[in-house]
């Protein structure tokens, strides 16, 4: 009997989620910020956008229609579509405005959750699946600090 069947028939390779931290320092901050203002930004140029096409379509029809109830009905349609659209954004606007405020409180040297990837391991019998499962890694500017966790 070939050993690396016998190591495969006790092994499994499995997939899990791993957590990605990040060391609050002064230049994650000022990335965060950055980031976040430049998403506000995004969402100010297409409400700005939005507003527009939403005159310049109710205007042409407008014009198309003068007093016809049926146009009324596709202008109202129109504008009810506007606004759902501007509310969401501005819903939008409204969450990147708690995350900036937020980032801003951050006290230095605290750990913020970044993000999350998926990796494969491999466990065998007798191990601690539960430890397995719960691995982390700590960012400290974009650089691996520290793996923590049973790989």
């Amino acid at each position: 009997m070939d050993i690396s069947q016998d190591v495969s028939q006790s092994q499994l390779l499995l997939k899990r989620v791993i957590n990605i931290k990040a060391v609050v320092t002064p230049l994650w901050k000022e990335e965060a910020q950055k980031q976040l203002q430049s998403q506000l930004n995004q969402l100010d140029s297409k409400l700005q956008q939005l507003e527009m096409q939403g005159q310049r379509m109710v205007g042409e029809l407008q014009q198309q229609g003068g007093g016809n109830p049926a146009v009324a009905q596709q202008i109202s349609t129109v504008e009810a579509q506007l606004n759902q659209d501007k509310s969401k954004l501005l819903q939008q606007k409204n969450q990147a405005l708690q995350q900036l405020q937020q980032v801003q409180t951050l006290e230095l040297n605290g750990e913020v959750v970044q993000g999350q990837v998926e990796s494969f391991f491999r466990v065998a019998v007798g191990d601690n699946l539960i430890k397995k499962m719960q691995v982390e890694v700590l960012l400290r500017d974009g650089v691996v600090e520290e793996i923590r966790g049973e790989l």
